[in-house]
Formats: C-alpha cells, sequence, structure tokens
C-alpha cells in the first residue's frame, strides 16, 4: 500500500475531497433537470390540449373576480358583445415576434348581459415615445363574435414587470381584470383573451402568436449529461491515480541505474 501513500499528500486530498464533492451535486443537478422535464412536458401537453379543444363561450370559463386555472389557461374560447373603444388601454413594453417594442391593445368588450370580457387585440408599434396615446386601427363596430385564447390575470411575480405608477393617460403595464374593474366601474370576468380572429377592419393590431413549447427535449438532454458526469467523476480520478503511479514508477526506475554505478577511484 506504500505506493498509494502520496494520496494523502495535500494535494490528493484535496482532489479527492472535490471529486466526492462534485458525485452527488451533478447527481442533483440531474434530478433537478428531470423535474424541469416533467414540468415543461406537462405544461406543453396542457397548453396543446386547451389550444386544440373546442371553443365555448367565455362566460362558461370565467366569471367576475374568478381566477384563470392551469387547465383553463389557453382554452380556446369565443366572446360575443359590443367593443368599447372610448375606454381601451394600450400595455407598455411589450414586444412582437421580431423583438420590436410596442403595445398591446387592450379593449373592453361589453357582452349582452352587461359584463365586460377584457380583449387583447395584439400588438402595435410605439413609433417613437410611448408618452402620448398611439393611434389604432379601430375593431368591428357594433355586435361582433370573437375568438381567441383565455389568459389568466398577470402579476408581477408571475410577469417580472413592475406595476410602474403615474403613467401616461391609458397607458398600464399589466393586464388585470381586477384593477381594470375598479378602472370601468364594471363587472369584468376574471382573466382576459388574447384575440385570434377575426381582423378589425381596416388593418388590425399585429395578432400574438401562439404559445410555443418549451424545450422539454432539452431538459433531458442534461439530465443524461449531468448523471454521465456523475458517473465519470470516479473514473476521472482512477485514471489520475493510475497515472501518477505510472509516473513515479518510471521515475524511480530511472533513478536506479544512477545509484547502482560505482564511485569513481
Amino acid at each position: 500500500m506504500h505506493r498509494y501513500r502520496f494520496l494523502l499528500s495535500r494535494q490528493w486530498v484535496i482532489l479527492t475531497l472535490v471529486a466526492i464533492a462534485l458525485i452527488p451535486t451533478m447527481v442533483k443537478l440531474g434530478f433537478w433537470q428531470q423535474h424541469r422535464y416533467q414540468e415543461r412536458t406537462a405544461r406543453n401537453n396542457l397548453v396543446s390540449s386547451a389550444l386544440h379543444a373546442r371553443p365555448v363561450p367565455v362566460e362558461r370559463l370565467t366569471s367576475p373576480g374568478h381566477v384563470v386555472t392551469r387547465t383553463e389557461k389557453y382554452r380556446t374560447v369565443t366572446a360575443t358583445g359590443t367593443f368599447d373603444t372610448a375606454r381601451e388601454v394600450v400595455v407598455r413594453r411589450r414586444t412582437n415576434a421580431d423583438d420590436e417594442v410596442g403595445f398591446h391593445v387592450l379593449t373592453p368588450l361589453v357582452l349582452t348581459d352587461g359584463r365586460v370580457v377584457l380583449v387583447n387585440r395584439g400588438w402595435i408599434p410605439a413609433n417613437g415615445l410611448q408618452t402620448a396615446f398611439p393611434k389604432i386601427p379601430a375593431p368591428p363596430a357594433g355586435r361582433t363574435t370573437i375568438t381567441g385564447r383565455l389568459k389568466a390575470d398577470e402579476t408581477t411575480a408571475a410577469s417580472g414587470i413592475k406595476n410602474v405608477k403615474g403613467l401616461p393617460d391609458r397607458q398600464i403595464m399589466l393586464i388585470n381584470s381586477a384593477e381594470e374593474a375598479r378602472r370601468l366601474g364594471a363587472r369584468v370576468l376574471g382573466g382576459y383573451v388574447e384575440q385570434t380572429a377575426p381582423a378589425s377592419k381596416g388593418g388590425s393590431p399585429e395578432q400574438i402568436s401562439d404559445p410555443g413549447s418549451e424545450d422539454a427535449p432539452l431538459n433531458y438532454a442534461y439530465m443524461i449529461q449531468w448523471w454521465l458526469f456523475a458517473a465519470a467523476v470516479p473514473f476521472g480520478w482512477w485514471s489520475l491515480v493510475r497515472r501518477e503511479l505510472r509516473d513515479r514508477e518510471e521515475a524511480t526506475a530511472a533513478r536506479q541505474p544512477e545509484e547502482s554505478e560505482p564511485a569513481p577511484v
């Protein structure tokens, strides 16, 4: 065992401790990626199921004060009413598919029973400083039926967007049905609808793209990668030990002929 006494040196003790610490850390990271993979797969399945479900009237899924659930989010819904353009607002700092900064257009749709559903009609460019209310394409006039995706109220915690106060007139940061109910003085259905059809007359805001699926296969690959790293650590450590042994044996063998030569007379 004296061949392995070098393992007690400071350098090798530190190296061994690092290797021992890396194994459970990498295993834990693999389980974390596995959890992310399962979460994203479940989310993708929910979104896909919701987007392909048969459209239903929005009143079946939400009501004033209702909190849109994970299974209700992205469900295709219809709503029939009249757009109240006089009280529409724009949502600041929103980007389109090309990452251009602009506004989302949020227009109240007054239903036949007097209740209101918030409709995000799409994206428009900012056209300079976001201080004045922009020019917005008008929606269909009179009673109309729209189709869209049901979305949950936006919060700072979920979106990371700070709800700034003191904004220019008719501009908001987050789409929140409770806040809009107070502003409008109306019974507003919980959540909001991201409109997908029909387009407004005379042009329309740019339609918001479908929610893309999150890259679950990438998390699966990372999971396998971390576990392979964990398995490779002991093999790497043993390879270093064997190389150190070989180097020491070669150095000892090189010194022996010199030591066996007779001293000059």
